[in-house]
């Protein structure tokens, strides 16, 4: 009697760019940077990254809300070197030197054998799933984004942008063909525990529409799990090779994860997470891993219901409060006298993309009502070690899970 095959795994891995420290890591020895997660990363039948830059020569940059990032073209050697075979092209930052630099990455991953999603010089190219085979299974990847600073594509070059409509009729399509559906959205409010309920909201209706998996990225900090209908949502896989220079612990720590793909559906999942050093990435310890995950269980809880996601995020309008915004503002009235064209986009983008015109929205509601309520208690607490909580020098295999 012959065994079941084995079941085809697929890692997602989030957030990549060549930046700051991990440009000379990546330039000198692309493998090192992986550290000992190189393994990990290997074992999988197929690896999906975030590119999270343009990848050129280009020196112009654009105007826009944000840091602008980018890796020069022999960076690529980076990628090729786990190897990773499909980069994810939907983001914030793929366009932060124009047309020619979106052009050039596309041009230098496709040459190097990595195939794109999520991004293209036309908007049927940048909404065109990738329909791939991975040990016999079909997967199809759709590879959404906000499309921050205006780059959704609107009939030319620019990303799969946030159109929750097309976006479910495109996932009800992709199902009916056959496969396993797997959707990758870079979206949501940047370092918070919580994603906002509209977030979540799309992640539920896309598992509704039929998608078997929801990975999520850009936050920058790890979020919760949720599963629905059976089906995996994972809100915020965190950083992963994206050097921040910061101490703080929830910017220094992300996971991949794992999908166990049999036939044309998830039939489990892993995660692996890891602390970004100075110098690369390394798996937890034993002690840290366990603290990790019980960490990851405890933001998950709230996330179970809309309820609970509401009041979650209810904390969160409560900790950022009307000194939050006056606070972003500000330093946006402030900008304005240096760089008015750069003031221009942070407030443009506060308005036109959703995650910050949600926040400003609600906080403003809030404000209106006079809601004086400092929220759920334990929410807060959580709030608080995200925006608070330092990485300590690790101490081994043994090192015990911070309180």
């Amino acid at each position: 009697m012959s065994r079941p095959a084995r079941p085809a795994t697929l890692l997602i891995a989030s957030d990549w760019a060549p930046i700051r420290a991990f440009d000379p890591v990546v330039r000198r020895d692309p493998e090192a940077v992986y550290g000992d997660l190189l393994p990990v990363l290997r074992r999988a039948d197929l690896r999906v990254v975030n590119c999270e830059c343009a990848l050129t020569s280009a020196r112009r940059s654009v105007w826009k809300s944000g840091a602008v990032f980018k890796g020069d073209p022999g960076h690529v050697r980076g990628l090729t070197a786990v190897p990773f075979e499909v980069a994810c092209l939907a983001n914030n930052h793929v366009l932060d030197y124009g047309v020619s630099g979106l052009r050039g990455t596309l041009d230098l991953l496709r040459s190097h054998g990595i195939r794109t999603v999520g991004a293209g010089l036309t908007e049927a190219q940048a909404w065109r799933p990738l329909s791939i085979l991975v040990r016999g299974s079909r997967v199809i990847l759709i590879n959404i984004s906000e499309g921050e600073d205006l780059t959704a594509a609107r009939g030319g070059p620019g990303v799969c942008g946030w159109d929750l409509p097309r976006t479910l009729q495109l996932i009800r399509k992709c199902k009916r063909q056959g496969g396993c559906v797997l959707v990758i959205a870079h979206c949501g409010l940047e370092y918070v525990p919580y994603p906002p309920p509209y977030v979540l909201e799309a992640f539920r209706a896309m598992i509704e529409a039929g998608a078997d998996g929801v990975v999520g990225h850009h936050p920058h900090v790890p979020q919760g799990i949720v599963w629905h209908r059976g089906r995996p949502i994972v809100c915020s896989l965190g950083n992963f090779v994206f050097y921040q220079p910061t101490d703080l612990f929830y910017r220094k720590t992300g996971f991949c994860v794992s999908l166990r793909l049999r036939g044309d559906a998830v039939a489990g999942m892993e995660i692996h997470p890891y602390r970004i050093t100075d110098t690369g990435l390394r798996s937890l310890a034993p002690a840290e891993a366990r603290s990790f995950h019980q960490r990851i269980r405890r933001i998950s809880r709230p996330l179970q219901s809309a309820a609970g996601t509401a009041k979650a995020w209810d904390a969160y309008l409560a900790w950022y409060g009307a000194q939050g915004f006056v606070s972003e503002v500000r330093g946006i009235l402030d900008k304005m006298a240096s760089e008015p064209a750069k003031a221009a986009a942070m407030f443009r983008n506060r308005i036109t993309t959703l995650q910050h015109a949600e926040l400003w929205r609600d906080c403003l509601t809030r404000i209106v009502a006079g809601k004086q309520t400092a929220g759920s208690k334990e929410a807060l607490r959580v709030i608080d070690e995200w925006f608070t909580r330092p990485v300590v020098p690790s101490c081994g295999p043994q090192c015990p899970p911070a309180a």
